[in-house]
């Protein structure tokens, strides 16, 4: 059993992993707001719990132990989401907070009924997926908004750093998963893309950053 700080560093450490599964000390310092030397104090800890690979002056990488681990407190804490938008009715911009409580509970019944309540769905309210019982993932690959083609049509499938003030936004140009986007023009000068609501008939344009945020798959016409 860890403690709620200890699985914090273990969800900061999943989510910063880069394409080679390293992270940097001074990443993980910065994400957590925490001192570096108490950052390498923990990862000595986690060292010794055969968490993670750590060397001074080098990458951090979990082990598969320590990858389960993690993913597991990322289980509790999407199922949380999943919950407070479906069965409470909680905004998806308003269920992080309560997520970030929620999740250090330390009953695997708890959150496995809540699946189970749930109808055990594999994706949180902004479309990442929810680990399995075994901290397993099952991954879907999205591409990003401005890497499709004029023409093309597409589905919001999920966010990409899903801060509140940025679902705020979407809800704003009434976005939500499973909206769906026909690419009508992408500037060349900033990157933005201007695409079409499909069965709203009205437009938006988008700048290259929130294009960059929000997932999709492409769909048949």
């Amino acid at each position: 059993m860890f403690s709620s700080i200890e699985e914090n560093y273990l969800k900061a450490l999943y989510n910063l992993s880069d394409e080679k599964g390293e992270v940097s000390t001074l990443s993980l310092s910065q994400s957590l707001d925490i001192k570096m030397p108490t950052v390498n104090s923990m990862m000595k800890k986690f060292l010794k719990k055969g968490l993670v690979y750590y060397q001074s002056y080098k990458p951090i990488r979990l082990t598969e132990k320590g990858k389960k681990e993690a993913a597991l407190i990322l289980r509790k804490h999407r199922l949380t989401e999943m919950y407070l938008v479906e069965k409470m009715g909680f905004n998806w911009e308003d269920v992080h907070e309560v997520a970030e409580q929620i999740e250090h509970i330390h009953s695997e019944k708890f959150f496995n009924k809540m699946d189970e309540l749930l109808d055990f769905p594999k994706l949180d309210p902004h479309g990442s997926p929810i680990p399995d019982k075994q901290g397993n993932i099952e991954w879907v690959r999205f591409k990003k908004l401005n890497e499709y083609k004029i023409g093309e049509i597409v589905e919001l499938s999920a966010i990409i750093h899903s801060s509140k003030e940025f679902l705020k936004y979407l809800n704003s140009k009434n976005f939500n998963l499973g909206i769906k986007f026909q690419i009508e023009s992408v500037e060349e000068f900033d990157g933005s893309v201007t695409v079409l609501i499909v069965g709203q008939n009205r437009t938006e344009v988008l700048s290259n950053l929130i294009a960059e945020k929000l997932l999709v798959k492409k769909c048949l016409k």
